[in-house]
């Protein structure tokens, strides 16, 4: 482990930057081969370069190709917290996240019950894992807020993941429910941010932070195409 998702966006924030966090990903349903041929240790020391918050890498392996070794093999070199994106589901998903060395663990709303968010939230909390609970819509969040748990980072994820992202959604969604988010709650977009204006529009929507995976992944130059992000500046609430 390295340290705090949250602690890094709100450095980004007093720094001057929109907070980025930019994904390891092999594959996914919609644009195919991710990597093109690349190493991800060096795509991810390419990325670490930058200014980022924090790096998603995506563990799941049926739909997008991920495992946790890669989470493993990329932590020696990674200087920021990295998030472990999976399905998880079961109390031992978490225990091998933090055993390879993830900072923190995506928490699927849609894909869980009131009884596995509770628990799976407890359990990655007392594993020293920070909680990004992932919604879709506005009455996933009322169920949250119902629950009374309030996770580490909230997350809007702004394609339907129920069909693993190839639907066509955008940052609308973001700006439909950020209205709706308790002010406290750190907020993250996700999905669907394509260029500086898309990251612009969740952040000005109330977006803390944003995660971009397939655009930074498919663009020409990686480095560039970061600092445009972070370059969107903060302006924000913190």
């Amino acid at each position: 482990m390295y340290g705090s998702l949250v602690e890094n966006i709100r450095l980004r924030q007093r720094e001057g930057f929109l907070p980025v966090l930019s994904e390891i990903k092999v594959r996914s349903p919609k644009e195919g081969d991710l990597l093109r041929g690349r190493d991800p240790t060096l795509l991810a020391e390419i990325m670490c370069k930058c200014q980022i918050a924090g790096l998603s890498v995506v563990t799941e392996f049926d739909n997008f190709g991920g495992d946790l070794d890669l989470i493993e093999t990329l932590r020696p070199d990674v200087k920021v917290p990295i998030l472990c994106k999976d399905f998880h589901k079961e109390v031992n998903d978490l225990k091998l996240a933090a055993n390879v060395g993830a900072d923190a663990v995506l928490l699927t709303v849609s894909m869980l019950n009131d009884e596995q968010i509770i628990l799976l939230h407890e359990t990655a909390h007392s594993l020293g894992l920070e909680t990004l609970l992932e919604i879709h819509s506005l009455a996933q969040l009322q169920r949250i807020i119902k629950l009374g748990i309030k996770p580490d980072i909230l997350g809007i994820n702004n394609r339907n993941i129920l069909v693993f992202e190839t639907d066509d959604g955008d940052v609308s969604l973001t700006e439909e429910l950020a209205s709706h988010i308790p002010s406290e709650t750190l907020l993250l977009s996700e999905s669907s941010i394509k260029c500086p204006k898309d990251a612009r529009r969740a952040r000005d929507a109330g977006a803390d932070a944003v995660l971009v995976g397939t655009s930074i992944l498919v663009a020409n130059d990686t480095v560039k195409a970061i600092n445009e992000l972070l370059n969107v500046g903060w302006n924000g609430k913190s």
